[in-house]
């Protein structure tokens, strides 16, 4: 993989010298591409120590870099609008829960900040058994990048989901007795991730999908986005609804939570605000990605093989200056990909 280098921080330093006057460029950087060894190093060990296979392959990050990485990210999202106002080109991450492997794997197709730019929609924890890692890119790339890496929180990013899913554990194995600070520390920031993008004013990104509360965009930036996630209401349909092909406009959503929507509701939403396409995740689809509803919702997936057991496909979405969609696949095996254009 190639690196990022020192000096394509320095060209945006003063535009970002604000938010990033604590900030050892050379350091970070530096951080940044061990991360980025992950796989090299994961398949290293694996060669020398086959038995090692068996145990979650992780980097030491210490519980002071966790502590310093969240300190510094959290002024720049909190200065963030509830909407985010995104232009093409980008490359759009679906769920990644946790599977660093994968996402690594993808950076390597994609290209690296600064010369290319990310929108991440959510649910970058729990299931699996690297969590840790992937906050940690995230926040040290949107520290170092801010206008490059955009990162949306999904259903996942709230302590009362990923304490039951598998993040608190995976902070608690990892950092001990100080497990339970990393684990509320991380939680700070994820909740007051933004909601929701809007690509070129014609693509609607959002990790769950829409509401019957929501009639226009600019409502969504009336909520309060710094709490948890409720039980219903706009914040909550923003992160759990999801797409049905029934009948009923919303429905009741089989999740227990939130709602459903279906082909008129989108329409209607996208007429409404004179968009063109809603871009989600939140949904395992088999393909890594799939069209639905007269191809105006698009869902996205980046976990290959989730779980280590569906047997699904990964996949990112790129969006060029024409707005043209094509796609980055990570077949189940993380040994083939492919890229089609739609």
């Amino acid at each position: 993989m190639n690196k990022i280098k020192t000096q394509n921080y320095n060209q945006n330093h003063n535009q970002n010298q604000n938010q990033n006057h604590n900030v050892n460029h050379t350091q970070f950087i530096n951080f940044i591409n061990h991360l980025l060894t992950f796989n090299k190093q994961m398949e290293l060990l694996y060669s020398q120590k086959p038995s090692e296979r068996n145990k979650p392959f992780r980097f030491n990050i210490s519980f002071n870099v966790i502590m310093k990485l969240c300190d510094l990210v959290k002024p720049i999202l909190y200065n963030e609008k509830n909407v985010l106002i995104i232009d093409a080109p980008i490359n759009i991450f679906g769920d990644i829960h946790g599977q660093f492997s994968d996402m690594i794997h993808f950076l390597e197709l994609t290209g690296l900040p600064p010369h290319h730019k990310f929108l991440f929609m959510g649910d970058y924890v729990d299931r699996g058994n690297n969590s840790i890692e992937v906050c940690a890119l995230l926040f040290a790339m949107k520290i170092m990048y801010p206008n490059n890496i955009n990162i949306l929180r999904g259903n996942h990013e709230c302590p009362e989901v990923n304490s039951m899913y598998g993040f608190l554990t995976e902070c608690e194995s990892r950092f001990g007795n100080e497990g339970k600070n990393v684990f509320n520390k991380i939680n700070e920031v994820l909740c007051i991730l933004p909601l929701c993008a809007i690509i070129n004013e014609k693509i609607f990104c959002v990790h769950g999908g829409i509401s019957p509360h929501l009639k226009k965009v600019e409502d969504i930036n009336k909520i309060n986005r710094f709490t948890k996630i409720p039980d219903g209401g706009l914040l909550c349909d923003l992160m759990w609804s999801d797409p049905t092909n029934s009948i009923d406009v919303w429905g009741i959503n089989s999740r227990g939570i939130s709602c459903t929507y279906n082909q008129q509701a989108v329409e209607t939403f996208l007429n409404n605000n004179k968009l063109q396409l809603i871009c989600r995740a939140h949904q395992l689809v088999s393909d890594g990605y799939k069209f639905s509803h007269n191809n105006k919702l698009i869902t996205v997936f980046s976990a290959p093989n989730y779980c280590g057991n569906c047997g699904n496909d990964g996949a990112v979405m790129k969006i060029n200056e024409d707005l043209v969609c094509s796609f980055i696949i990570i077949k189940p095996t993380n040994e083939q990909t492919n890229t089609s254009t739609v």
